[in-house]
């Protein structure tokens, strides 16, 4: 799988876990160079509290772009150190 924004590989792996219909990435498949720590939080009743990182690539950003779960719900422990994306990234095979 290869999460793609603005025509770049963002992260690529055969190991993601699809959960809610969001592929979660091993942070180790992320291409950190695109990545930049967001202030975003939300709270999942079941996952826990979700953090972000914005997505820039060249000049452009997309804010809050992945998200991840730094120490999720027991029910959640299968996407610990994974990575999702949304807002235009595109996760495809």
């Amino acid at each position: 799988m290869r999460a793609i924004w603005q025509d770049t590989v963002l992260a690529e792996s055969d190991d993601t876990i699809v959960v809610e219909g969001n592929h979660y990435f091993p942070a180790t498949a992320l291409r950190r160079e695109y990545f930049r720590d967001s202030d975003r939080h939300s709270v999942c009743p079941w996952k826990g509290t979700a953090s972000y990182y914005d997505v820039a690539v060249g000049d452009r950003l997309n804010p809050a772009a992945a998200w991840y779960y730094p120490d999720p719900k027991d029910a959640a422990r299968a996407i610990a150190g994974r990575v999702a994306f949304w807002k235009g990234v595109q996760v495809v095979d």
